[in-house]
């Protein structure tokens, strides 16, 4: 299961920069993009400090802090022996 673990925290990163979340900004015509645009909308122009855009945006510049590498990879680790539970 700690292998689990390990590409969780992988692919997570990978993902976010996936829908355009990336070190050099949110990228153009994006889900990301789309994700901003609605926010800003909803917030009267500005997106929230906070908010999951902004949330991501941080992953997506900078990676994840060790706090939440150690909460991707618990959250991994027990989401896929949840799932191998399932299976007989």
């Amino acid at each position: 299961m700690a292998m689990i673990a390990v590409i969780a925290v992988v692919v997570v990163p990978m993902g976010v920069s996936a829908l355009g979340f990336t070190a050099g900004g949110i990228a153009a015509n994006s889900v990301a993009a789309n994700m901003m645009s609605l926010a800003a909308i909803a917030n009267g122009g500005g997106v929230a400090s906070g908010s999951l855009v902004a949330i991501l945006q941080s992953v997506g510049a900078a990676g994840l802090s060790l706090a939440s590498k150690v909460i991707v990879g618990t959250f991994g680790t027990a989401a896929m022996a949840g799932i191998m539970r399932l299976i007989p």
